[in-house]
């Protein structure tokens, strides 16, 4: 049995890079850091690759900073550098499954109605 399956829980480290095909293809690509489990190690970035749907969805709420999840699998790229002729390759995270989690500023938010009482923090537009 072969296995190549990678789940994910971090922050987008900038926005998506979105690039619309003219066959109707879409794709988005950013990266995301992931904490490791003390503060004092720095976290893991990795580079995100999501391609349909889920790009544009990626496309039209992920920011940097947002929080996401992700269900993918590990491709390597490689290339030739057109400067040296060396070969060049990328661990890239190519997803399945997007979740949005929320982002720093959602959460801000989401405390300041929980505070003060205004808003049922229950009640999610979409």
């Amino acid at each position: 049995m072969e296995i190549n399956t990678v789940n994910l829980v971090g922050r987008a480290g900038r926005e998506p890079d979105v690039r619309y095909f003219e066959s109707g293809s879409t794709v988005a690509n950013f990266t995301l850091a992931v904490n490791r489990r003390t503060r004092d190690e720095e976290p893991d970035w990795f580079n995100i690759e999501i391609w349909g749907k889920q790009a544009q969805i990626a496309a039209d709420y992920v920011r940097k900073g947002s929080l996401i999840g992700i269900t993918g699998s590990l491709k390597i790229d490689s290339w030739k550098d057109k400067n040296t002729g060396e070969d060049r390759y990328k661990p890239v995270i190519r997803v399945d499954r997007l979740n949005l989690l929320g982002s720093k500023k959602d959460n801000e938010t989401s405390n300041n109605y929980s505070t003060n009482g205004n808003k049922n923090t229950n009640d999610v537009p979409f």
